[in-house]
């Protein structure tokens, strides 16, 4: 298997059919496999994803189904759904966001395949505001060069998760289960001492909604959140001293922007918490 996508789904019983047939519309001439793991939703998820899959369908791509029969919480179906993927590379896609690019997995797999070393490839995306429906330029994550490394995602996270392609040659920690947040934390996993390459196509769609899981919440919500993850990671043993320092300096930050501390080692005007998290 050359890519494993990996859709985690919960309540998307609006979005699910956009996401799904993105993946199906990809013009491959390599094996893929859609690992659609449905965590128990409580609204017609299922029955959308079952006539879906009833209507399309593609040579290259096959598609394995899991609905869950309890909830297993986003973590646990995040973890349980990236084992089940065999692929040389994982590619993602939530089941409230969809790709737009029928070249997609073509294009990223394709620079991967020729430069090894790179362990993450990434593009950017339109942002779709499900309130207004607007489909709007991105507004999330902060401006990024090209070429990146650790060094640049230890400042906070970049990257839409729909974009996002990666090695599967990681190993996943056991502390990975206790982070609050799958994605960024997974690419700081994966990413390793290699490089990310940004795309400059717009390939993907990440939706703003009621329910989103991270984009509604408080401030104050993703920072506590996003400060377990510094720890978890700088406890770790993955990282060399250069970026421990930084994440150090990424948990005084957070501390004081939650007015845990007084003061902390960072500059305020150059906080990346405000724009990336």
């Amino acid at each position: 298997m050359k890519v494993s996508v990996c859709m985690i789904v919960y309540n998307h019983e609006k979005f699910i059919k956009e996401a799904i047939i993105g993946v199906l519309n990809q013009v491959v001439d390599f094996p893929v496999e859609l690992i659609i793991s449905n965590d128990n939703s409580s609204d017609d998820t299922h029955q959308v994803i079952q006539d879906v899959l009833a209507n399309h369908s593609s040579n290259n791509i096959t598609v394995k189904y899991f609905n869950h029969k309890v909830n297993k919480g986003m973590m646990p179906n995040f973890i349980d759904s990236l084992k089940t993927c065999k692929g040389e590379y994982i590619a993602f896609c939530e089941g409230d966001d969809y790709w737009i690019d029928n070249f997609k997995l073509k294009k990223q797999i394709e620079f991967l395949d020729h430069n090894p070393d790179y362990n993450i490839s990434f593009h950017d995306v339109k942002i779709f505001k499900q309130q207004t429906g607007a489909l709007e330029d991105d507004d999330i994550t902060r401006n990024t060069a090209e070429i990146t490394d650790v060094q640049n995602l230890v400042r906070g996270n970049y990257m839409h998760t729909p974009s996002v392609i990666l090695r599967n040659n990681f190993k996943l920690p056991r502390w990975f289960s206790k982070s609050p947040i799958g994605d960024w934390t997974l690419y700081m996993v994966a990413v390793n001492d290699k490089k990310i390459i940004k795309l400059n196509d717009v390939m993907s769609v990440y939706r703003v909604h009621d329910d989103s899981v991270w984009s509604n919440k408080s401030r104050d919500y993703r920072l506590a959140k996003t400060l377990k993850c510094y720890k978890l990671l700088f406890y770790s043993k993955l990282f060399k001293e250069s970026t421990k320092e930084r994440l150090k300096i990424s948990i005084d930050e957070i501390n004081y922007a939650l007015g845990i501390k007084k003061s902390f080692t960072g500059k305020l005007k150059d906080f990346f918490i405000y724009k990336v998290f």
